[in-house]
Formats: structure tokens, sequence, C-alpha cells
């Protein structure tokens, strides 16, 4: 298990940018892919990015494709997600999520039963 903070969340203008950042401590962190997910309120949690262990495979939601990007250094135990182009529709709480896999280019794509741990969330507002 490993224990994950979000930071970086805030009240930006639309068109504006904003980097997140996902801290993980405990068991080794270079051997779990990440997984950004947003959850607004009355809908479900949904999977916006994600990142293989090693780094090399990433997955995108069709709607921040071009305009969100998620990295990690895995020296620092941190995982990113730069978010540029902000719309308002981008409003939302993003949470950090990780799973341990076997393979360092897996990517966990299966949304939220798949992943076992998570962080606490950090608001992101966009106003127009």
């Amino acid at each position: 298990q490993v224990q994950l903070v979000e930071s970086g969340g805030g009240l930006v203008q639309a068109g504006g940018s904003l980097r997140l950042s996902c801290a993980a401590s405990g068991r080794a962190f270079s051997n779990y892919a990440t997984g950004w997910f947003r959850q607004t309120t009355g809908k479900e949690r949904e999977l916006i990015a994600a990142i293989s262990w090693n780094g090399d495979s990433t997955y995108y939601e069709d709607s921040v494709k071009g305009r969100f990007t998620i990295s990690r250094d895995n020296a620092k135990d941190t995982v990113y997600l730069q978010m540029n182009s902000l719309t308002p529709e981008d409003t939302a709480v993003y949470y950090c999520a990780a799973r341990a896999t076997l393979m360092g280019h897996t990517v966990v794509t299966g949304g939220v039963s798949e992943y076992d741990d998570w962080g606490q969330g950090t608001q992101v507002t966009v106003s127009s």
C-alpha cells in the first residue's frame, strides 16, 4: 500500500494552466501504475489520465487529450498532471490513484475498481 497526497489545485481562469502533483510514500512507488481521476457532484469518478510505472505508456480520456499531460519522477515518488487550456468543464475534485503492477509498461485504464490506493483529492475550479 502507498499513501498518496495531491496538491496544486486551486482557482484559475479559463484558458489558464495548473500542475497537480501526487506525492507517494510507503512502498516503492516505482512499482505502481498511477492514474488521475476527477469527480463532480452527482457524477461518477472518471479516469482522465494514466501512466505506467516506467513512464513509457500513457492513457488520456478524449476530453483532455492534447491539453493534459501526465508524467512521473520515480526518484521523487511523484506523479504530475500538467493541465493547459482549462475550461469551466474541467472544474472538479481531482484524485490520484495507484496500483502495483508486474510489468513496467502496464497502464491501468479499467476505472475506479482497478485502483487500490487513493489520495484525498484536490479541488480545481476554472472560472469563465
